[in-house]
């Protein structure tokens, strides 16, 4: 396959992947912040999104103070941010239409129709009206592109690249919230003391929960209380979680697998090795060492592993 191609499969995938997330994480931190709770407290959240995103330096440059209405606009609409909802869905579509011969119609479809609607939503003041909807509707699309990519087309090259581009987008995200998150309850929340600090850390922990569509999982897995280490435990270690950074490891594994060639040996070696420290990993020595430390490492060689695609595989410029 042309490295161009798969260039842009490979960021066609990311950006719907990151929309995706970006939508996940400002509707969590929206319901969150219905929740009674103290005005540091709720900004404390909105700084900790703009933290995970790594936008908090752009965001103040262009809005000051940070409050939940202007981070909520920069992180949906803001054409000018390149993590926003709008401007991930651009840049999926935009990928998309230069490699349009390698999709299947309905494939580019689904890519074509979310960007049209979009821009309908933000024109029609959607988004103002209801965000919880308007975020919902942005998860749908993305696990409708997802489907029909898996339902449609050939599992060939193409294929493998958009999956790569899926889930090692899906890990680094899934790592940074964790991490951000565990951060903010640890300092504020963590081993609550009073009854109502308690609710409250039930109230956050199922909130992360929900972020990453987990919550009903883990009742099925655990069958007990929400715990901070089972928490951390399901999003990381658990294979069978389909957002949890081991599950996200064995689909780059295997895509890459599929589409090794003659340099891509020790980027192979790498997210291997990666992925079995995963497989055999306890959660105790994850936490008796420090989660933090533990989630920036794996962040950094996740970010290493989706450089080495690119020298690997793909356009030399990447995304």
């Amino acid at each position: 396959m042309l490295s161009r191609t798969a260039d842009h499969l490979f960021w066609m995938a990311r950006y719907t992947e990151r929309a995706e997330n970006t939508a996940r994480m400002l509707d969590v931190n929206y319901q969150t912040a219905l929740l009674p709770q103290s005005t540091a407290v709720a900004q404390l959240g909105w700084q900790g999104l703009l933290s995970i995103s790594e936008l908090l330096p752009a965001y103040t440059a262009r809005h000051g103070a940070v409050q939940a209405q202007s981070v909520m606009e920069f992180m949906v609409k803001d054409q000018s941010n390149p993590s926003s909802i709008v401007a991930c869905l651009r840049a999926a579509r935009e990928n998309a239409r230069a490699v349009r011969g390698s999709l299947t119609t309905e494939a580019w479809e689904t890519q074509n129709q979310t960007w049209l609607e979009v821009n309908r939503m933000l024109a029609s003041g959607a988004f103002e009206r209801d965000p919880g909807v308007f975020f919902e509707w942005v998860k749908f699309r993305s696990h409708l592109s997802r489907g029909v990519t898996v339902g449609t087309m050939l599992m060939d090259e193409a294929l493998h690249f958009l999956r790569l581009g899926t889930f090692l987008e899906r890990a680094d995200n899934t790592a940074r919230l964790l991490d951000v998150k565990f951060h903010a309850v640890q300092s504020d929340f963590f081993g609550a003391a009073t009854e109502q600090d308690q609710e409250y850390d039930f109230y956050h922990w199922s909130a992360i929960l929900r972020s990453v569509s987990g919550f009903e999982i883990y009742r099925k897995v655990y069958r007990d209380v929400i715990k901070p280490e089972r928490v951390a435990e399901l999003l990381i270690l658990r294979a069978d979680m389909p957002r949890s950074l081991h599950a996200s490891l064995n689909e780059v594994v295997a895509n890459l697998a599929a589409v090794a060639n003659d340099q891509s040996a020790e980027t192979q070696r790498r997210a291997g090795r990666l992925r079995s420290e995963l497989q055999y990993g306890a959660i105790e020595e994850i936490l008796a060492t420090g989660l933090h430390a533990f989630l920036t490492q794996f962040l950094d060689r996740v970010n290493e592993i989706g450089g080495r695609i690119s020298r690997d595989f793909l356009v030399p410029s990447g995304g």
